[in-house]
């Protein structure tokens, strides 16, 4: 802190006190009323603006010092994007699913746990056996990724479509085969097979105008969980967000369990005391630690594509994945197979965590209410019963979500046999369905769709999960209810595309690395044809 003084030396160095350190720079209302007053120059001016303002130290009053046009980022052209090409061939060390399109060229790092990776940057490139959630926020930093174990649906997939960071899941034998340190090339680019070259190849970068995309009759929307891309990712042609996956928001923002929260009172372990109380530091009650972090990358997301509809799920983290989360461990059960126990809407209602989805709610509640971000509408997962569906609506009303009040629409998603079964009923209990062809897959099918041995049993093309998802788009259209579907198979496969398009889907979500040619399929499809205009009435 800097001090004006009168006498000889006219600035003093103050050390500011550690109550100081601990405070927010500025209040909510303070934050809204420099928003207000840039809303207000960049209207006068009628262009972005970049604004400079300061606040008095005694008055506490806030001023405005500086407005000037802003040129950084006006420069770009953001309707561009980039298409990847190898320039030449080379030895192939590995391969497997392939996770994006790009190509990078980089160093392997070798590692068994996250905690191994220290000093990595964006030229480095993670070879491990498999990725957990706990990995996250280290991938953020990388340039891409390789694992032995995982396919198109495990969570280093489902991370790395999120954070447009290039990735091969599934190789078997990358640890035994890529050298610690030697350059390899990591090729996303040829289709499903990702590809794992020794050396450095040459490869080209190729512009495609987004402006000259020409968007089809079915929504095309987007399934996104960063905010940091989300105003990048607006950009993109698009109708809205199907999917916004609120779990990363919580592993990469909050990082505490919501209930070590709630009764952080109660907590033994020093070492999660200590770093709860680092992460909340300005805040009186650690509860609003929560709220603040979730309601915020939600926000941003909601505001990026604002008003086109995005609809948040709510947390859909496995035990074994909460127990992750600091404090965690303390009050997840043990569970030998997390994927069907305690997750999605069972957990809600439950009294292990309803206290902390109340503060899931309270986000949810400051986003749309506080914020005014209306566009925003609100999905169950993994919703087994009938009976499920109506307690979720009606702890969710307790918490201030009623559905319909300021237009508040209450989405479940369709990936368990019961949700298409008994699909006209649940259609009564919410205002919209999106079928997670994953899990719905995996529970036609009776595979684990993370398992390594029964993998290429897993297929969304079998003909008892379209078999599935067609019955669920009928019960649909027969009650006027909006469904989508958000998954990887309608950008993998174009017959997959024309299958929803003829059955008459209101919408399909797909990744930002499949947008491009999810859309070219579903336009291939609608092409194909004659009766779509029938079938896509009920957009």
């Amino acid at each position: 802190v800097y001090s004006r003084s009168k006498e000889s030396n006219p600035t003093i160095n103050i050390d500011t006190p550690l109550t100081k350190q601990r405070q927010f720079v500025l209040s909510d209302e303070e934050i809204i009323t420099l928003a207000q007053w840039a809303s207000v120059i960049e209207k006068h001016y009628q262009k972005p603006m970049d604004i400079e303002w300061a606040k008095d130290g005694l008055t506490n009053e806030l001023y405005i010092i500086q407005a000037r046009p802003e040129t950084v980022h006006q420069s770009k052209n953001k309707k561009l994007h980039i298409q990847y090409k190898l320039q030449e061939k080379g030895k192939v060390l590995t391969s497997g699913n392939a996770v994006g399109s790009k190509i990078k060229v980089g160093i392997p790092c070798l590692l068994q746990s996250p905690k191994e990776g220290k000093n990595l940057t964006t030229e480095h490139i993670i070879v491990t056996d498999t990725i957990t959630p706990d990995w996250d926020p280290l991938l953020k930093q990388i340039g891409g990724i390789i694992t032995n174990k995982g396919g198109r649906t495990s969570h280093a997939a489902i991370v790395a479509r999120e954070l447009g960071v290039p990735a091969i899941v599934g190789c078997h034998n990358a640890t035994a085969i890529i050298e610690d340190g030697e350059m390899i090339t990591l090729s996303c680019s040829e289709g499903k097979t990702g590809y794992v070259y020794d050396g450095k190849l040459l490869f080209k970068e190729e512009e495609i105008d987004f402006s000259n995309i020409r968007m089809p009759h079915t929504e095309v929307k987007m399934i996104l969980a960063d905010p940091e891309n989300a105003f990048q990712l607006s950009l993109y042609p698009n109708d809205g967000v199907g999917l916004l996956r609120m779990e990363f928001i919580i592993t990469h923002s909050v990082k505490v369990h919501p209930m070590a929260l709630v009764k952080f009172n109660k907590l033994k372990n020093a070492t999660v005391i200590q770093q709860i109380n680092k992460l909340t530091q300005g805040y009186t009650n650690k509860q609003d630690y929560f709220i603040d972090q979730l309601s915020q990358g939600i926000a941003t997301i909601a505001a990026a594509f604002y008003p086109k509809e995005v609809i948040v799920r709510l947390s859909d983290f496995k035990t074994n994945e909460y127990a992750n989360l600091i404090g965690g461990k303390d009050f997840e059960p043990k569970e030998e197979n997390p994927m069907l126990g305690f997750r999605g809407a069972s957990r809600y209602y439950n009294n292990l965590y309803k206290e902390g989805f109340a503060l899931e709610c309270a986000a949810i509640k400051k986003v749309r209410d506080t914020m005014g971000l209306d566009n925003l509408k609100v999905m169950v997962p993994f919703c087994r019963t009938l009976e499920e569906g109506k307690k979720v609506v009606a702890i969710m009303e307790e918490n201030g979500l009623k559905r319909g009040e300021k237009g508040l629409e209450i989405y479940t998603m369709v990936e368990i046999p019961s949700n298409v079964i008994l699909a006209e009923e649940f259609a009564k209990i919410f205002d919209g369905f999106s079928i997670g062809s994953n899990d719905l897959t995996q529970l036609t099918l009776g595979i684990d769709r993370d398992s390594e041995l029964m993998g290429q049993l897993f297929d969304e093309n079998d003909p008892a999960a379209k078999k599935m998802i067609a019955m669920a788009i009928a019960s649909a259209r027969k009650t006027n209810t909006k469904i989508g579907l958000c998954g990887q198979a309608p950008s993998d496969f174009p017959e997959f595309a024309s299958f929803l398009v003829k059955e008459g889907i209101n919408s399909i979500s797909f990744n930002p690395d499949a947008l491009l040619q999810g859309i070219e399929n579903i336009n291939r499809a609608e092409k194909g044809f004659v009766t779509f205009g029938q079938s896509a009435s009920s957009n």
